[in-house]
C-alpha cells in the first residue's frame, strides 16, 4: 500500500493514483483492470469512481499531474528576472529532471495515450501545446533580441528539445552512469549550443 515519506497512509486519491501508475507501468494500461487497482490500493470501486470517474480519468491524471508541475515551473523560469539565455537553459534542464523524476508517468502516457477518448485527448494536446508555446516564446525572445541565432525556426528548436525529452523513458535508467541532473545539463547545453549565433 502506498505511504507517505513519514510512513503514514496516503489520502485515497493519491493512493489510487500511485497504485494505478505502478500497475500501468508494470502491466500496461489495457491489461490492468479496475478491480486490480482497487484491491492493490485497498479501497472500494466506489472510492475510485468517486474520485476519478473511470480508469481513463486515472490515465489522464497520471500525465496531467506531471504536466501541471512542469507548467508551473516553466512559468516561474519564464517570468524570472534573469537573461533569456539563463531562463531558457533553466527551463530546458528542468523539464528533463522532472520527466526523469516521473519516468513511469511519461512511459505510461506515451505508450497509452491512444486509449484516451477524443475529449480527453484534445484536452491533453491543448495542455501540451500551452507548455510548448511558453517554451517557444523564450526561444523567440532570444532570437528577436539577437541573443540566439534565428537560422533555425523556433518551432524546430522546440521539437528538437522535446523529442529528446519524450524519448527519455525508452533509455534512461536510474542505475545508469548519469544522474538526472547530468542528463539535464547535457541536453540543455546541446540546446543552447544549437542556438548560439
Amino acid at each position: 500500500m502506498a505511504t507517505t515519506t513519514d510512513g503514514g497512509e496516503l489520502p485515497v486519491p493519491h493512493r489510487l493514483l500511485a497504485t494505478a501508475t505502478r500497475l500501468f507501468a508494470e502491466q500496461g494500461y489495457d491489461r490492468t483492470s479496475v478491480q486490480e487497482i482497487v484491491e492493490a490500493a485497498g479501497v472500494t470501486k466506489g472510492a475510485l469512481y468517486h474520485y476519478f470517474g473511470s480508469k481513463e480519468d486515472l490515465l489522464h491524471e497520471v500525465y496531467a499531474r506531471v504536466l501541471r508541475l512542469q507548467q508551473e515551473r516553466l512559468d516561474a523560469f519564464a517570468e524570472a528576472d534573469a537573461p533569456v539565455e539563463r531562463r531558457l537553459r533553466d527551463a530546458a534542464a528542468d523539464v528533463v529532471v522532472t520527466t526523469i523524476d516521473n519516468l513511469d508517468d511519461a512511459a505510461i502516457f506515451f505508450r497509452s495515450m491512444h486509449h484516451l477518448g477524443p475529449e480527453k485527448n484534445k484536452q491533453v494536446r491543448a495542455e501540451r501545446r500551452r507548455y510548448h508555446e511558453r517554451f517557444r516564446a523564450l526561444v523567440e525572445e532570444g532570437q528577436n533580441s539577437g541573443v540566439f541565432s534565428s537560422a533555425t525556426p523556433a518551432d524546430l528548436v522546440v521539437d528538437y528539445h522535446f523529442g529528446s525529452v519524450h524519448h527519455l523513458s525508452t533509455w534512461y535508467r536510474p542505475d545508469g552512469p548519469l544522474t538526472p541532473q547530468q542528463v539535464a545539463e547535457h541536453l540543455a547545453d546541446l540546446l543552447l549550443r544549437a542556438l548560439r549565433p
